[in-house]
This record gives C-alpha cells, sequence and structure tokens, in this order.
C-alpha cells in the first residue's frame, strides 16, 4: 500500500507542474498580445492571474502539510524545500506576465520602431528560457538548468541595449517618449523573467545535485571537473544525498 507521504510528494510535484503550465502560458500570452497587437488576449492574461494565485496558496498548503505530518529527508526534503521557492517564483513569473499585459494596454499598439530594439530577441530568449527550467525540473535535468543559468547574462545585455537604444529614439524624436517608456518598462519585466527563470533552475539543481548555488552560479559551472573538491567549499554546501 502506497504510504501516505508518497502521496503527498506526488500530489505536490502536480500542483506545480499545473503552476508551471499556467505561467508559462500567461507569458506566452502576454508576449503574443504584443506580437499580434492583440488587446483581448492581453485582458485575458489579467483575468486569469486569479487561477495562478489560487494555485500559490494550494502550493503552499501542501509544502505545509507535509512538513507538519513529516520529517522528509535528503532529496524529499531538499524537493519539499525547493518547491516553496520554485512556487515563489512562479507565482512572480505569472505576475510580470501581467505587468506586461497591463503596459501593453497602455501602450495601445506595437509601435513601429519596437524592430529597432532587442525586443523580439529578448521575448524568445525568455520564453526558452522558463520552458528549460520547467523542463529541467521535470525532467530533473541538471544540465539542462545550467544552459538556463548560462543564458541568463544575455537576457541582462538585452535589457541594457534596449534601455540604450530605446533613449536615443526619444531624444531623436518626442513623440517616441510614451511609448518608448512602456517598452522600457515591458524589457525590464522580460529582464525580471529571465532572473525567476534561473532562480527555478538553481532550485533544480539544488534538489537533483545537492549542490546550492545560488549568487555565485556563473563561476560555478564553469569550473573543470578536476577542481571538483575545492568547489565543496567555495562554492555550496554539499547535502548529503
Amino acid at each position: 500500500m502506497e504510504r501516505q507521504f508518497d502521496i503527498q510528494i506526488e500530489k505536490l510535484k502536480k500542483k506545480i507542474l499545473k503552476m508551471c503550465s499556467l505561467v508559462d502560458e500567461q507569458v506566452e500570452f502576454s508576449i503574443k498580445a504584443i506580437d499580434e497587437n492583440d488587446h483581448e488576449l492581453a485582458k485575458l492574461v489579467i483575468e486569469r492571474d486569479v487561477k495562478v494565485d489560487k494555485y500559490d496558496l494550494k502550493i503552499e498548503k501542501i509544502c505545509q502539510k507535509i512538513f507538519a505530518l513529516n520529517q522528509p529527508v535528503a532529496m524529499d526534503l531538499r524537493l519539499i524545500m525547493s518547491a516553496i521557492t520554485i512556487n515563489t517564483n512562479l507565482e512572480r513569473i505569472g505576475d510580470i506576465a501581467v505587468n506586461i499585459a497591463e503596459n501593453f494596454l497602455i501602450l495601445k499598439s506595437k509601435p513601429d520602431f519596437i524592430s529597432a530594439t532587442k525586443y523580439f530577441e529578448m521575448s524568445r530568449l525568455v520564453q526558452e528560457m522558463i520552458r528549460n527550467a520547467i523542463d529541467s525540473f521535470i525532467q530533473n535535468d541538471p544540465k539542462l538548468a545550467q544552459k538556463v543559468i548560462r543564458t541568463d547574462s544575455i537576457i541582462d545585455k538585452y535589457n541594457i541595449d534596449n534601455h540604450q537604444i530605446l533613449i536615443e529614439l526619444m531624444k531623436e524624436n518626442p513623440n517616441n517618449i510614451e511609448s518608448a517608456v512602456a517598452l522600457l518598462v515591458i524589457s525590464r519585466q522580460l529582464e525580471r523573467l529571465g532572473d525567476h527563470a534561473t532562480n527555478v533552475a538553481e532550485d533544480v539543481f539544488f534538489i537533483v545535485e545537492a549542490e546550492m548555488i545560488k549568487h555565485k552560479y556563473e563561476k560555478f559551472i564553469m569550473e573543470d571537473s578536476a577542481d571538483e573538491e575545492d568547489d565543496d567549499d567555495e562554492f555550496g554546501q554539499r547535502i548529503d544525498k
């Protein structure tokens, strides 16, 4: 007979996967709304945020219940600990999708000069990061998680480029100011999406590899395997699996 603890763990995983699916779609729809000048799709993103928030509360309650009724150890403990932070990051991804949709409604329509920015490259790459972060969790794949982490610096560079490009566009033509400001905000929101996808990937790495690499990931994941023993002391705390 299956233990109650195992049933709770499976329930937790299913809820997180459902949350992953919801926020992934929210991001997809918010970006698609801009690409296709679709105001109704943007409004749908805003309306569906209530559903994301409900899953956030459900996952939080399941984690609290598991901790209250059980004494999880090793990988199960790491999963539950990380589920709390993954859930928080997913909920924030959902919030940011709403912010992007709201800013598009302020923008009213996609400006002609958007093609002069890094918006399209950035939005596509952010979606890829989120999906790879989710897939790394589903597949327990630390290498895919590392790929997400490495990609974050590219998103940061795109955001900086957008800032410079949009400032110049505002200087060239004051009529661009309102639309450019909205795009600046959207670019910043896309950069934050990349940060949260990276946070999820870091948690996946922790679950699978028992290595805490937050805030030091760049040097950690690029280290040669020959330096592995030193990495344990310098870059993270190893937890017995």
